[in-house]
């Protein structure tokens, strides 16, 4: 049997039954209590390995590999659940926007990978109602059973149940699936992501007896007050059910009963409502749940018992805002894709489990399931840790926009039922779960006809919850000039995605709209950055109609892969050589594949962090910016520090404090009289461990700095002259302490020693040029940004030459300084800058430098930085610091750090993105140490400067394109900045603020080298 439904547009489905609550049946409460699937009556799991041939094509499989005799010893084995490309047959394939075929819908390519699948299993037992169920086949599939054809279906990323009662036999059974990677269904499935394909999420059987439930809606409502509420049940029978009893119970989070109710089942469908007094509220902060369990009895005897956790919650659309339980919500919130490094969207529960702890860990409190239906666990787990998610139907036709059609498919009847059948599956399966408080009607596919009939159905279908679509929000605001006099149809309140602060604000003071406004996406996560998250939360926390956003994205979907060298690295669009593909955009994530969180993730946390601090003389004002709970889980300290050495320390009670209240300390000690720069440090952390969090694990944390006398570490003094010695273009200046070699010709250091220690080995030399980052290097149109890359190397910004004028040699009291001046200028342009370096070199060894740059001509508006680099011996292994740490900050980037004393290894202080760019800054520092382990070394000290340590060169990290491209040099390149032009997010959003921004203008700053024992 050669089927040809995948290439027809109206061939949704063959055989395959209505979608419905996602549950499963127990022989008795306490089983039933578990919610262990594998407990379940009648479940009988098919993951593991499965025999799997690869071919080319749909005809490129043997027409009869579904019969039982089928032999399939020549295939090979396949783990299911997985997807194919990433076990090896055919390769992945990355692309954003575009089509990775022809644009002509519903044609599709016929070179159309096809994978056919064979499973035997053995069943010892059968009841009366047997389903087998799917829950994510990419992109479409025929099934067989013990050689009968089942039925077929489409939708990658939502389930497909099929009621194999009369096909199922007791003993060897034989299951066969063919599976298409392109279907005519692909057109709507355009997401940014790999084009994976194959059985990704879990197969089983349910065989159940002929009496039972069929589908269920659970829902809440609560009364004016917010205080007593309603459970409403709807409940859906099989046939053989009537006649039969409903018990209904409800039990609390410690299984104490709160009612049970019985019903004689006189229909197929029974509405049951019943009044809960005082319910506990569900919510991200508190997320209590119930216990409800659907009993069908006959006479004494239990046929099966339902489990399903019931929050109690209300979402409304209330006063102009999104409000839960009659109050406003702010959205701390993260697009999630499906995604592991090494099996692609198959993610099992330990993962998504291990998502969520870091999501909370980092006080995310809000997922947006990018841009498709998860796997139906995921949102058990967000239930019970407590998020809000926004549940995206699996819909995306993006690529239209390349020809310049985005509403083709939208807004084209024909296309109507393919909408509605997916947003359809989606609620029908999520609609029991109080985490999801909204559905969403896809991503970026125009607006049309399609979306306002998908809203129709869902507002019919569920009036529990609010609709989200940015397409008409997008429509309507770029035809009003961002002064928008409508309302959206389709969604309940506004979205759009990379909006700039400026704009955001002008929205945030729109006062007459009765819809709220919501960044679906935001700051764009690509490789180092983005920059900015405190403007945009400052926002959110300042105008009531803003509430909050998602970042862009979760995780870097780099795939696991392994040079012809034997090296691992995460490939991303272009490394399996497909075409077209769109690079490393796919690398865009708050977290590392491997999920190591980036620095941006925890730049975010602190922006978002749910306490606020601040300080007015001894005066310390604690504000709770939870929606919903008081301070009691928290425990508050203070502790001020000089040098990175505690001084003083105490306990905070903010236990009283209430949501969107403040409460004002008096610290038990005199700031006024400090002069010393000092950190007060104001941390609040948990009380207890809990279910994502050991105790103590830091929540929130400010740091206010007072006193502004910098305490550098000693000097040692020497009475000890300097000895001069000259060779041509080579000064030497030494005694007993240190010796310097010094280029006359090229104006600069040769070398630098200490006691016989190599401490600097070539440098300092001007440098205005950091290795791109993805920010640096990318422009939209669509957001007003160009990249700078191409501006800065229009410019020559990255092949500056220096010219050296002249170069004086001169005694200075018992020093000596060498007076450097030279022309700093790209070739071909006439710009640059007039520079002049003084080095004072010391009896001691110190090296005072200071650098003057004066601007001439023309150039670009900004400039990467100012600074110096040098090379600086390898055997420098520890680097301390008293500055911004631990981790690394820019301009823009630096919430997460706080000004202490840092000590690291040298080799610690890079971070690893997955396309090299620049990284491991270092800010406000005001020293740095670079020692060996007997503690010798070099030290630098100057005033709020920059470093960054690496073990190879910023232009080897500028033309890398993998980590595994960079090789170790002889020594370390540090970097000493004056100023570092900020990151943005430029990469897909926009620019660096004008704050940010390093302007070309004319430079002078100062800093020290000196040897340096600890």
């Amino acid at each position: 049997m050669i089927s040809t439904n995948y290439l027809k547009k109206d061939v949704l489905e063959v055989n395959r039954q209505p979608e419905h609550a996602y549950f499963f049946t127990y022989k008795d409460s306490d089983t039933a209590l578990t919610y262990d699937r594998t407990r379940s009556s009648g479940f009988t799991l098919l993951n593991g390995v499965w025999k799997f041939h690869y071919g080319k094509h749909p005809n490129d499989v043997d027409e009869g590999f579904f019969e039982k005799e089928f032999s399939d010893r020549s295939w090979e084995s396949l783990h299911v659940p997985s997807q194919w490309e990433m076990k090896g047959f055919g390769k992945p394939h990355y692309t954003n926007v575009q089509y990775p075929f022809p644009v002509d819908p519903p044609h599709i390519p016929s070179d159309n990978p096809t994978g056919a699948y064979r499973k035997e299993f053995y069943l010892t037992e059968l009841n009366e109602r047997s389903v087998i169920r799917f829950e994510g086949v990419d992109s479409a599939f025929d099934l067989w059973l013990n050689g009968k054809y089942i039925g077929y279906s489409t939708g990658s990323r939502i389930a497909a149940e099929f009621d194999v009662s009369d096909f199922l036999v007791k003993g060897n059974n034989t299951l066969a699936v063919k599976v298409y990677k392109w279907s005519a269904q692909s057109y709507l499935e355009d997401q940014d992501m790999w084009w994976l394909s194959g059985i990704f999420r879990d197969v089983y059987i349910i065989s159940k007896e002929a009496a039972g439930i069929k589908n269920y809606f659970v829902k809440t409502l609560f009364g004016p007050e917010y205080k007593d509420a309603e459970l409403n049940l709807s409940v859906e029978f099989t046939k053989a059910s009537i006649g039969k009893e409903l018990v209904v119970q409800l039990l609390d989070h410690e299984q104490n009963k709160v009612f049970e109710e019985s019903i004689l089942i006189e229909k197929e469908t029974v509405n049951f409502t019943k009044k809960i007094e005082e319910p506990h509220k569900w919510s991200a902060e508190e997320p209590y749940l119930y216990h409800l369990q659907l009993m069908i009895k006959n006479d004494d005897d239990i046929l099966e018992v339902i489990p399903q956790r019931v929050g109690f919650r209300q979402v409304e659309l209330k006063d102009g805002l999104i409000q839960v339980n009659g109050k406003r919500i702010l959205f701390k919130g993260v697009n999630r894709h499906e995604f592991h490094p090494e099996h692609g969207r198959y993610v099992t529960v330990d993962v998504m489990e291990q998502d969520l702890k870091l999501m909370k860990q980092h006080n995310i409190n809000a997922i947006r399931t990018s841009h498709y239906p998860s796997d139906p666990r995921f949102y058990d787990l967000c239930d019970e840790y407590g998020f809000y998610v926004i549940d995206e139907t699996d819909l995306e036709t993006h690529g239209f926009v390349l020809i310049n059609d985005p509403d083709q498919l939208s807004d084209n009847k024909d296309w109507q039922k393919n909408y509605v059948d997916r947003i359809t599956r989606m609620v029908e399966r999520d609609k029991n779960h109080p985490a999801v408080i909204i559905w969403s009607l896809g991503n970026e596919s125009g607006f049309g006809q399609n979306h306002l009939a998908m809203a129709e159905w869902a507002r019919g279908r569920d009036d529990t919850r609010l609709l989200h679509y940015e397409g008409e929000s997008i429509r309507i605001l770029d035809e009003s000039n961002y002064e928008p006099k409508q309302l959206n149809q389709s969604a309940d309140f506004f979205s759009t995605m990379y909006t700039d602060v400026e704009r955001l604000e002008k929205l945030g003071k729109q006062t007459q709209l009765e819809q709220p406004h919501v960044l679906c996406e935001f700051a764009h996560a690509m490789g180092n950055g983005p920059g900015g998250f405190k403007e945009y939360t400052d926002l959110f926390n300042k105008y009531p109609r803003l509430q909050g956003g998602f970042v862009w994205e979760w995780i870097d979907h780099g795939i696991k892969s392994v040079n012809e060298d034997g090296q691992e690295f995460y490939a991303y669009g272009g490394d399996f050589g497909e075409h077209p593909h769109d690079g490393n955009f796919v690398i865009d994530g708050l977290i590392f594949p491997d999920r190591t969180p980036s620095p941006a993730l925890q730049d975010y946390k602190r922006a978002i962090q749910p306490v606020k601090a601040e300080l007015d003389g001894n005066k310390l004002t604690v504000t709770n910016r939870y929606d919903f709970v008081a301070l009691n889980h928290l425990k508050g300290c203070w502790v001020l520090k000089q040098n990175g050495k505690i001084v003083k320390q105490g306990d905070l009670d903010v236990s009283g404090v209430k949501a969107h209240e403040s409460e004002t300390i008096d610290l038990p000690v005199d700031l006024s009289e400090i002069t010393q720069e000092s950190q007060l440090l104001v941390e609040f952390q948990t009380e207890t461990a809990t279910r994502w969090s050991d105790r103590g694990h830091l929540v929130a944390w400010d740091q206010f700095t007072i006193g502004n006398e910098v305490t550098y570490p000693k000097t040692i003094s020497t009475d000890e002259p300097i000895e001069r010695f000259e060779d041509g273009d080579t000064l030497v200046l030494h005694n007993g302490r240190f010796k310097l070699v010094f280029d006359t010709f090229k104006g600069k250091i040769k070398t630098y020693m200490a006691k016989g220690d190599l401490l600097i080995e070539d440098g300092p030399e001007n440098n205005f040029w950091r290795a791109m980052t993805d920010n640096d290097s990318i422009g939209h149109d669509d957001f007003g940004t160009s990249p700078n890359r191409d501006v800065w190397k229009q410019y020559g910004v990255d092949h500056f030459q220096e010219r050296i004028e002249d170069v004086k040699v001169y005694p200075e009291g018992s020093s000596v300084a060498i007076e450097v001046k030279s022309t700093l200028a790209p070739p071909v342009l006439s710009w640059g800058f007039r520079s002049k370096v003084t080095y004072t070199v010391k009896p001691n060894g110190v090296i005072d430098i200071d650098v003057k740059g004066e601007k001439f001509g023309i150039g670009p508006v900004t400039l990467p930085k100012i600074g110096l680099r040098m090379n600086v011996s390898k055997w420098l292994e520890h680097v301390t610091w008293y500055g911004n740490g631990p981790g690394e900050s820019y301009p823009d980037i630096q919430f997460a750090t706080r000004k202490d004393v840092w000590d690291m290894k040298s080799d610690e202080l890079e971070t690893p993105y997955i396309m090299p760019q620049e990284n491991g800054n270092r800010s406000d520092v005001d020293w740095v140490s670079f020692t060996h382990s007997d503690g010798t070394g070099l030290i630098v000290k100057g005033k709020a400067l920059n470093f960054s340590l690496r073990a190879y060169s910023t232009e080897q990290l500028d033309e890398a394109k993998h980590i595994y491209e960079l090789l170790k040099a002889d020594a370390f390149e540090l970097n000493v900045d004056y100023k570092l032009n900020g990151i943005g997010s430029s990469s897909c959003g926009p620019g660096v603020l004008d704050k940010y921004k390093l302007k070309n203008e004319s430079y002078q700053y100062q800093l020290s080298l000196e040897p340096y024992t600890k």
